[in-house]
């Protein structure tokens, strides 16, 4: 498979990987976890998981590039995951799907002002269209949603601004360091501030169940097992491929990969029978355009 194939195949995956990520915290949530206890369980058995396999990767990281693994992880991992996380007590996972979205605008900014990253007129133009469809997800899912805080909305704001700053991190200073590198010396170092996070909120929760779920096999799962997927899949595998994206292509390709997130998301909504507006397919729509039109020869 040529490079240009295999950076679309790792985009389409994450997407489909990331945009099933909000529906996962959704049901850790309803089954009784606290936002914090959450981040928590998500972190540790990302770190359970990535350590004993691939510890190893550890010895591999320069003494001058752990500043740097380290503050990747915090920005990439640590504060997006409860950020997320206490905003969904909030407002809906569809919702905080589409606000992440913005995160390829702030790539943009944040690479042209602080890491000196030059950005084509095709790509700003691309990203303003998909903000055009992102701002209309937002509005169809507001209007459905009447009674949620959406001053919470701004708690993902923040997590774009981790997101961005840790893409054009990851491209000028850990470029030549190996995904499976960063990603296990991201959850090294989170392992221990994740323990002290979760002994403080409690390690056990009451699970609470949700009798109105639409499809019945998913109450008989215990919230843990969803934390479980999202913590290996949804973040240990998932950002070993994120890395390897960012540094096989550039910044703005792998950031599009948060327009696709509503969409995979959208499809889950269907999926559990949540209202799907027509006014919410036209903004997928457009994101979708934006997304070709930033990327086509």
């Amino acid at each position: 498979m040529g490079k240009q194939n295999s950076k679309w195949f790792i985009l389409l995956i994450l997407a489909l990987v990331w945009g099933s990520s909000f529906i996962l915290m959704k049901k850790g949530l309803d089954g009784g976890m606290n936002a914090y206890q959450l981040g928590a369980y998500r972190i540790i058995f990302t770190s359970l998981f990535l350590l004993p396999i691939l510890g190893k990767e550890l010895f591999k990281i320069k003494k001058k590039k752990i500043k740097y693994i380290i503050l990747a992880g915090l920005l990439g991992n640590f504060f997006p995951i409860f950020l997320f996380a206490v905003a969904q007590t909030e407002i809906s996972s569809s919702i905080s799907s589409t606000l992440n979205s913005f995160t390829p605008l702030n790539t943009l900014i944040i690479g042209s002002v602080f890491f000196g990253l030059t950005f084509s007129k095709k790509q700003i133009i691309g990203l303003l269209i998909g903000i055009v469809g992102c701002l209309t997800l937002v509005y169809a899912g507001a209007s459905g949603n009447p009674t949620k805080n959406y001053w919470f909305a701004l708690l993902v704001i923040i997590a774009t601004w981790c997101y961005a700053s840790n893409i054009n991190l990851v491209k000028k200073h850990l470029h030549d360091v190996s995904p499976l590198a960063i990603t296990v010396g991201n959850f090294a170092f989170l392992l221990l501030p994740a323990l002290l996070i979760l002994a403080l909120n409690g390690f056990e929760f009451q699970i609470i169940q949700n009798s109105t779920e639409s499809i019945g096999i998913f109450n008989s799962i215990h919230p843990l097992v969803y934390i479980a997927i999202l913590g290996i899949i949804g973040t240990g595998l998932a950002n070993i491929y994120f890395y390897r994206l960012i540094q096989m292509s550039s910044p703005i390709f792998a950031s599009n990969v948060t327009y696709l997130i509503p969409v995979v998301a959208t499809i889950w909504s269907v999926i559990f029978n949540e209202n799907v507006t027509g006014l919410q397919v036209l903004g997928t729509a457009i994101i979708l355009f934006g997304v070709y039109f930033t990327n086509r020869k």
